[in-house]
């Protein structure tokens, strides 16, 4: 059991936490954890992703260990393993966690990833191109750092699926501007198969 497992097993409890061991090919194991904020959420967390020391700039110094996850409404049957409408996230988790595991980079909030090269849509259901890290919205009492026991701190990441549009507004005019508009519609990390973009347009009839 990894330091991680231990640390939210302690925060909530064995019976809402699950390992999902890795398979062949992927790049670390997997936690399960089975929360309620409203309606019951599933986060699908990478357990074993902050064991690297990550090279930060100095403004980052405190945030060299990171775990990234996916949060996952009530609706979303993450079990069919075998439907693409379903298990794109642990396929983009692992591809996402093996980057930063065989290269020379870091992670950081605003960070952001296109969905293959070129940016193709994530799924039938899922229309976004790109992927974006940010703190966690509305898990952001809920995953707090974790502090380790040699005293360094475990941060967590979320993964947002971004619309190409959204992804060039954040280039344009930065991350806080991005997540000020993407929050101000009440929108989170929760994935949403029904989310437009921020930058559609609606137009009146008078």
């Amino acid at each position: 059991m990894t330091e991680l497992e231990q640390a939210m097993i302690a925060r909530f409890g064995e019976n809402r936490v699950q390992a999902y061991e890795r398979v062949e090919g992927d790049a670390c194991d997997l936690l399960l954890l089975s929360l309620e904020k409203n309606s019951a959420v599933t986060v699908v967390m990478t357990n074993g992703l902050s064991e690297k020391q990550m090279k930060v700039p100095e403004k980052f110094n405190q945030r060299k260990r990171c775990e990234l996850y996916f949060c996952l409404p009530d609706y979303w049957e993450w079990e069919e393993v075998e439907n693409p409408q379903m298990n794109w996230v642990f396929v983009w988790i692992q591809k996402l966690a093996k980057h930063l595991l065989e290269n020379e980079t870091w992670y950081g909030p605003g960070h952001s990833f296109p969905a293959g090269n070129p940016p193709a849509e994530i799924s039938k259901t899922m229309h976004q191109k790109f992927f974006m890290l940010s703190d966690p919205l509305l898990l952001e009492t809920e995953l707090q750092p974790v502090n380790l026991q040699n005293g360094e701190e475990v941060f967590f990441y979320a993964i947002i699926p971004l619309f190409e549009d959204e992804f060039d507004f954040k280039a344009a005019k930065t991350t806080v501007k991005f997540l000020k508009k993407f929050t101000a519609k009440r929108h989170t990390e929760k994935l949403d198969d029904f989310r437009e973009s921020i930058r559609k347009l609606r137009y009146r009839i008078f």
